[in-house]
């Protein structure tokens, strides 16, 4: 097999004091934290949409990324890119890997082609994965490149896409079944609308809801055990998608029956998109028992697109990582970077510089977010704020045992003030400390 990284080896932890740029600083799978090994809490993950088959075109310039499998092209190119995508996996020691069924083999002209190169393409990845032991965090179906989902998929106007789109889903889901995915992902895509005045909207949410109950009930008819996701996301592609963020993904599941059979994969740069930040998306999931995985990326508060940049920011990956483990983690979910290397970086070990740089990220996040709940810091300060509900009216509120009239007649001659602090600025600066103390 060709080699098409020979100038990386392994990537090694060598502690925050090395300077080499192709190893871990704070990333050690083996280390100890709240009783389980690193690597246990961060389950990575590396797209292969991103990191394989992005070319570097934007809309304003060509494609300029350097690959070692440029030249080749359809099944010999997809094949090129399994080879390439398992060296990776191993020099960088991460255990799991994601994809769209577009990503790992190229589209026929009909839809029994397209399958059959995917067959062909899953039997050379399912061999890889026996020899190098990297499992598929999740899968999903590509519904919004072909000019075919130019109106959505489940929620286009025209019954035959739909149909195109179930059968599409049927085959990715025997796919996750074959190749042992731990979840499956939905993402919409062009799950949405540009303009209610050509818009059914009870019926695309209708049919959305249709959908997903098919392949609820699919994955139960072939055995498909995996945890069931969906990646809410605003906008973009369409103005206005219906699984917009954490909050109306939820109801949406409520609504139609289906919160029982799927959870939420929240990525870090729809919540910017969305107006809400990393940690209160992550925090309504987990609230509502729905927290299931994460798309470990960042975006640019001051662009209004999706920009997939790798996670650096430490204090998103901490308090990602806070919220995570007071969920519980997230298995079988994990971190998949949903992230790409800047078009600039165009040669292929700025793919390791990236990756290296993410897990760094989010692993300083997972020991000061360990150290923050081992102190009770936040949960102390709550405590204390919340306190005059553990006593008198404010027990009798949260106990159910308060009406209209009683708060009334609590009330009605008191005079009553805020005269406790916030304390926002001790917390941030108490934040600060422990980014900047934990070893």
């Amino acid at each position: 097999m060709a080699t098409y990284f020979p100038e990386v080896s392994r990537i090694a932890y060598e502690g925050r004091k090395s300077d080499n740029l192709l190893a871990f600083k704070y990333y050690n799978p083996q280390e100890i934290v709240l009783g389980k090994p690193m690597a246990e809490h961060l389950r990575f993950a590396v797209s292969y949409w991103h990191t394989f088959t992005l070319p570097g075109s934007d809309p304003f310039g060509l494609a300029n990324m350097i690959r070692p499998w440029d030249g080749y092209t359809g099944m010999d190119l997809a094949k090129k890119r399994v080879e390439a995508a398992f060296e990776f996996f191993e020099k960088l020691g991460v255990e799991y890997f994601c994809f769209h069924d577009r990503d790992i083999a190229p589209e026929g002209d009909t839809l029994r082609e397209s399958n059959r190169n995917l067959d062909e393409i899953v039997g050379m990845i399912k061999e890889y994965m026996k020899s190098t032991g990297v499992k598929l965090l999740w899968n999903t179906q590509n519904m919004f490149s072909n000019p075919r989902f130019a109106h959505g998929a489940a929620t286009s106007p025209d019954a035959d896409v739909f149909a195109y789109a179930a059968a599409q889903v049927k085959k990715s889901l025997e796919i996750a079944r074959e190749l042992g995915a731990e979840n499956y992902v939905f993402w919409g895509g062009r799950e949405g609308y540009e303009t209610l005045l050509n818009t059914d909207m009870q019926l695309e949410l209708d049919n959305q809801a249709r959908l997903l109950q098919m392949a609820a009930d699919y994955a139960d008819e072939i055995g498909f055990r995996g945890q069931f996701l969906i990646e809410p996301k605003p906008k973009e592609p369409t103005k206005h998608q219906y699984d917009f963020d954490a909050q109306s993904t939820i109801a949406f599941l409520l609504k139609y029956g289906l919160a029982d059979r799927f959870k939420l994969n929240i990525e870090a740069n729809h919540a910017t998109l969305a107006g809400h930040t990393f940690q209160h998306e992550l925090r309504v999931s987990r609230l509502h028992g729905m927290l299931g995985s994460v798309d470990a990326n960042q975006g640019d508060p001051l662009l209004g697109w999706d920009t997939d940049e790798f996670p650096t920011n430490l204090y998103d990956t901490t308090l990602a990582m806070y919220e995570i483990l007071k969920n519980g983690g997230l298995q079988p979910g994990g971190l998949n970077f949903d992230a790409k290397v800047r078009r600039a970086s165009m040669t292929p070990i700025d793919l390791f510089y990236a990756h290296i740089a993410g897990m760094d990220s989010f692993a300083r996040g997972l020991k000061v977010a360990a150290k923050l709940l081992e102190d009770g810091v936040f949960e102390n300060e709550i405590a204390n704020r919340y306190e005059s509900y553990t006593k008198g009216i404010g027990k009798d509120i949260v106990e159910g045992k308060a009406t209209l009239k009683s708060l009334e007649d609590y009330v009605i001659d008191k005079r009553v003030v805020a005269e406790r602090s916030g304390r926002q600025e001790v917390l941030l600066a108490k934040l600060n400390q422990y980014l900047l103390e934990v070893e």
